[in-house]
C-alpha cells in the first residue's frame, strides 16, 4: 500500500466517456484509482497477457496491482513507471485542436460510411504527425480493445507522443481499464451473468491463459475475479483463431 496526496495528483489532459480516475504522480511512477469497479485489475491483467502476445515490450504499458490511500480512503488499483522519457503525451483530440482549430472527434464522426472512418483517421493523424506506422499501431490497438471488450477508446484517449522540436513518436499501448466489463457501478453489475450481457459491450481488442496472473491479485474479492476469468475465456473462444498453438 502506497500514502498519496493532492499535490501528487495529476491531470494529463486525457477524458473518459465514464468519468475520470484520481491519477498520481511520484518519483516517475503513475498511480491510478479505481473509479466504477475494478479497473485496476483490467491494467494488469491486459498487461500480463500482452507479455505472453508477439507485441514488443515497448508497445505497451507493464501495470501492477497496487492499493492507494488518500485522503484518508483506502482504493484499489494500479501503477506503472512513466514512459514518456523527456517527451510529452499529448491527445489526438487535444493536437488537432491546437493545430487545426476542430477536434478530431469532429472530423471523423462527420464522415457517413463507418468503413472510410478509420482510413481518414489515420491518414489525418500521419498527415498531422508525419508519423508513418501509425495505420499499424491503430490495428493493434483495436485488436487488443476487441479481445478484452474496452468499450472507452477514442480520441481523448488515444494519443501521442511528442517533444520540444515538434517531433512525434508512437506512445506505448496503455489506458485499458474500462475493459472487460469494470463498470460494475453503473453498466455491469457483479449480479449479472456475463455471459447474457457480454453483447451489450462495444468489442475491440487480444489474450493467453491468464489465470495464475488473476489469482495472485488477492486485493480483488473472488467474484470480480471469477468474472474477469469467465470474460477472458469467453473472448479467447471467440477469437481463437488470433492465438498461436506453439506459443
Amino acid at each position: 500500500m502506497i500514502k498519496l496526496f493532492e499535490e501528487e495528483i495529476k491531470d494529463q489532459g486525457r477524458r473518459s466517456s465514464k468519468g475520470n480516475q484520481l491519477k498520481f504522480e511520484r518519483n516517475g511512477n503513475w498511480f491510478k484509482t479505481d473509479y466504477l469497479g475494478y479497473e485496476g485489475l483490467v491494467e494488469y491483467t491486459v498487461s500480463k497477457l500482452l507479455a505472453f502476445s508477439n507485441l514488443e515490450k515497448i508497445e505497451y504499458v507493464d501495470y501492477e496491482l497496487e492499493q492507494i490511500e488518500y485522503n484518508g480512503n483506502i482504493f484499489n488499483g494500479c501503477k506503472s513507471k512513466d514512459f514518456t522519457e523527456g517527451w510529452s503525451l499529448i491527445t489526438l483530440e487535444r493536437l488537432f485542436k491546437s493545430t487545426y482549430g476542430t477536434g478530431l472527434n469532429e472530423i471523423i464522426y462527420s464522415i457517413p460510411d463507418y468503413s472510410d472512418r478509420l482510413r481518414i483517421f489515420v491518414e489525418q493523424v500521419e498527415r498531422a504527425t508525419g508519423l508513418k506506422d501509425f495505420g499499424k499501431y491503430m490495428s493493434k490497438m483495436l485488436t487488443i480493445d476487441a479481445l478484452f471488450l474496452n468499450e472507452d477508446r477514442h480520441t481523448h484517449n488515444i494519443a501521442v507522443m511528442t517533444n520540444n522540436k515538434g517531433e512525434f513518436k508512437l506512445a506505448p499501448i496503455f489506458d485499458n481499464g474500462a475493459g472487460l466489463m469494470s463498470d460494475t457501478m453503473m453498466e455491469y453489475p457483479l449480479s449479472k451473468d456475463v455471459l447474457l450481457i457480454v453483447d451489450k459491450v462495444k468489442a475491440k481488442t487480444f489474450c493467453d491463459d491468464f489465470s495464475e496472473q488473476v489469482d495472485i491479485a488477492d486485493i480483488y474479492n473472488d467474484d470480480v475475479k471469477v468474472r474477469v476469468i469467465e470474460l477472458i475465456m469467453q473472448m479467447r473462444r471467440k477469437y481463437e483463431y488470433l492465438f498461436s498453438k506453439t506459443k
